[in-house]
């Protein structure tokens, strides 16, 4: 067998020395974003000084505007509404976090009962679940560890979306005011806004999940099977916040867009993020919440979940048998390796080219895709060669299966490049740079109908190069390594999660920032730039999107894999009743929670677009510009109804595993799964797709900077009512069923695994009564 080059000592100092990286760097990051400063500081009081000398211009504090607008009025007005958007949204993360609060404790609670009464509650060491020959610490240890480690992933995974949050509503309104000196300084902005995001979730993500280990291993000593066992602990704690951020966020952004659209755009024709809008504060709120907050809990979920599935399946393998550090922490060195690479990579969209014309914006942005990819596969065959022998063996459903070490990298590295393709399919697909989408602008020539049965179309047809890349990483991850090898092949499509998220954020700080200078005042200039840098950063978070639910399909199934394990499955098979009544209720799963959450979002849109017209019609001077509209109602409005609409569609993710696993058994709970998995990741890339497309499809002819995009246009004309019908349609598409849908898969998985001693034990209780 071998043994690896890199030594113990040396695991043990480089993970925890990458994680601490990652976390300097988003700081070092968050200094430079924080030098561009809201208030007016003393030097920029004084008439005509733009601070020449100062380095990366950072000194020409603010350059007064060719329009001659006060700069001091127009700083102030930023930082106004900056102020108003980080309240909104600080508000409503900390009601939601009251809420998700009470459920975290009430299911730590029940993981404590359920995995504690699988011994009754013994305190004696028992038979192995893999190797009935050796003893293992007690069910009631299993219990307690499973408890804390969720607990620790539920405050990590908040923790990361409220981070990210604060950070991107402190760089908005620093994005606007950059915008005034170039759409370069603008980039660089937002751009290292969202570095501080992604480093810091992916550092935090890795370092928690790396203590917890140390910390374990101080209790379970040798018994790897239960340390990692109760590690799982960790990838539902980090999911199940991650489930209600994303809906909770969805509905509560998608409530105030499409509000602020239909009554806004439609009815009043007045521009986007018109200050005049009485819902365009909470639209704006909304983004940070859903698209940053949600996204970021999202990711890390993927993170933790793919990284507890490989350390499962390893404590099982040749790796946990002959305690084996090194190789067993193979997962979490990628993850250190892929910060250091990501950390490179951020580079080059801040230091080493500079953008200098909007048409530079999106392929700095695929740039960064592309080099990252390039060098984690570098690294990746690095860490194959030093941190695994040359051969060893994987657990694959009761038989330990050779594999060699050349195989393992191109498992990692098959994931990586899959998701690679599904980024830039999904870039094709949802960006009006190409024919797509432009042949959905152009159907809006014969109204909202025909843009609505275009945009289905391509959401459906969107599907199939994703899925085929997903399928074909599927078969050469689990013919090499078996289950272990999806995971890693998941981890590989995590590995630039820095990046990802980095690239994801900016989309939302782009807009925000576009939104703040429609709102201070700002010339048209601005506004073009502010514009052309969402519209990168809609693609930007199609693409991000697509990663996620790329990595949810086979995070999901490396999770199946280790439940089967688990529960002492010996086969599924698709043909016995307990298993196909299971694979059809799993298949309608996903439908059902899509259904719950998009009427979230109309009951939620029906409430705020009565609000904005009752206040066009009964506020005085409201549409000359001569009142201020109640920002404050509209807010409230789109939290209640997010607090109150995310309980049921959250409740039918938690409860569906627990229902079937006690009632009708594993081998149904199996069925279950694999339905959801199959049926939920076609759902949610062509949900996230068609809306993205029909989002870009709307901006290519607000933009008109094509002879076909002008003919359709301008703002205001037929085609660009269909367009905004369209976009509005899509909202919930994109931003609350699609992206919410790979958490439901992930989620039931994980659920059924960290309960699955005491469904094999104690569920199946119909079953039995009928026998």
């Amino acid at each position: 067998m071998g043994s690896s080059i890199l030594p113990d000592l040396g695991t043990e100092i480089l993970i925890p020395v990458c994680a601490v990286i990652g976390i300097v760097f988003s700081l070092v990051q968050w200094v430079l974003v924080s030098k561009v400063k809201l208030s007016p500081g003393r030097d920029s009081a004084s008439p005509g000084n733009n601070g020449a000398g100062a380095k990366n211009g950072y000194g020409d504090y603010l350059i007064e505007e060719e329009e001659g607008l006060n700069d001091h009025n127009v700083v102030l007005k930023c930082a106004e509404i900056q102020t108003a958007i980080s309240e909104g949204a600080t508000s409503f993360l900390f009601t939601e976090y009251q809420y998700v609060g009470i459920f975290m404790v009430a299911f730590a609670i029940l993981i404590f009962v359920f995995l504690g009464s699988v011994e009754g509650f013994s305190t004696k060491s028992q038979p192995c679940t893999y190797d009935q020959s050796k003893t293992c610490k007690p069910a009631l240890a299993t219990a307690i560890f499973s408890t804390i480690s969720f607990v620790l992933g539920a405050v990590t995974s908040v923790v990361s979306g409220f981070l990210g949050m604060k950070i991107a509503t402190y760089a908005n309104a620093r994005t606007t005011l950059e915008a005034r000196k170039g759409v370069g300084k603008a980039f660089i902005t937002a751009f290292r806004s969202g570095a501080v995001m992604g480093f810091l979730l992916a550092a935090n993500g890795l370092l928690v999940l790396y203590i917890a280990i140390n910390l374990f291993k101080l209790y379970y000593g040798d018994d790897w099977g239960g340390l990692f066992e109760a590690i799982t602990g960790y990838g539902l704690g980090g999911s199940s916040m991650a489930l209600f951020g994303r809906v909770g966020g969805g509905i509560y952004t998608k409530a105030a867009d499409v509000g602020a659209d239909l009554v806004g755009k439609v009815e009043r024709n007045i521009p986007e993020d018109d200050p005049r809008n009485p819902a365009v504060i909470a639209d704006n709120v909304g983004d940070n919440v859903g698209d940053i907050a949600g996204m970021g809990s999202d990711l890390f979920g993927s993170y933790a979940e793919s990284s507890c599935a490989a350390l499962v399946v390893a404590s099982i393998s040749s790796f946990g048998i002959n305690h084996e550090l090194t190789p067993m922490l193979y997962p979490l060195i990628i993850s250190s390796v892929g910060i250091i690479v990501c950390l490179i990579t951020t580079l080059f969209a801040t230091d080493f080219f500079e953008i200098k014309a909007v048409k530079e914006i999106e392929p700095s942005l695929k740039r960064q895709l592309i080099i990252s990819t390039v060098l984690m596969t570098i690294g990746i065959a690095i860490v194959s060669w030093i941190a695994l022998p040359s051969s060893f063996t994987i657990f694959n459903f009761g038989e330990q299966k050779d594999v060699k070490n050349w195989q393992l990298f191109l498992c990692v590295a098959v994931g990586l490049w899959a998701g690679l393709i599904i980024g830039f399919v999904t870039e094709y697909y949802t960006s009006n740079a190409y024919s797509p989408v432009q042949d959905v602008a152009d159907s809006c020539r014969t109204g909202a109908a025909t843009n609505v049965i275009f945009g289905l179309a391509l959401g459906y047809k969107s599907c199939i190069i994703p899925i085929f890349a997903i399928a074909v990483s599927i078969f050469v991850s689990f013919s090499f390594a078996a289950m272990y090898g999806i995971a890693v092949a998941a981890l590989g499509m995590l590995s630039t999660i820095a990046t990802g998220l980095a690239i994801d954020a900016y989309g939302p700080i782009s807009d925000n920032a576009g939104g703040i200078a429609e709102m201070a005042g700002m010339s048209h200039r601005i506004r073009e730039r502010t514009d052309a840098l969402d519209a990168a950063g809609n693609t930007t978070a199609a693409i991000g999107k697509g990663f996620a639910i790329g990595s949810a399909a086979l995070v999901s199934l490396a999770l199946f894999g280790a439940f089967v394990s688990r529960a002492a499955i010996s086969t599924v098979d698709v043909l016995t009743p307990k298993v196909f009544i299971g694979l059809l209720v799993g298949a309608m799963l996903p439908y059902w929670f899509s259904a719950m959450t998009m009427k979230s979002v109309g009951s939620a849109a029906l409430k705020m677009v009565e609000e904005v017209r009752r206040q066009f019609n009964t506020i005085p001077g409201l549409m000359e510009g001569t009142a201020k509209p109640d920002y404050a109602t509209c807010v409230k409005i789109s939290t209640d109804a997010s607090i109150k609409e995310m309980i049921p569609p959250g409740a039918l993710v938690m409860l569906t595993p627990l229902i079937v696993g006690i009632f009708f058994g594993v081998e149904t709970l199996s069925g279950v799964l694999a339905g959801s998995l199959v049926s939920g990741v076609q759902i949610a890339i062509s949900a996230s797709n068609t809306g993205g497309a029909w989002d870009n499809a709307k901006k290519y002819i607000e933009a008109g900077a094509s002879e076909h995009a002008r003919t359709l246009g301008p703002k205001g004309s037929d085609p660009h009512k269909a367009a905004v019908i369209g976009d509005t349609i899509g909202d919930p598409l994109k931003d609350t069923s699609g992206p919410s849908l790979n958490i439901l898969i992930k989620l039931m998985a994980v659920e059924s695994l960290v309960f699955a001693p005491f469904f094999a034990t104690h569920g199946g209780l119909l079953f039995k009564i009928f026998q």
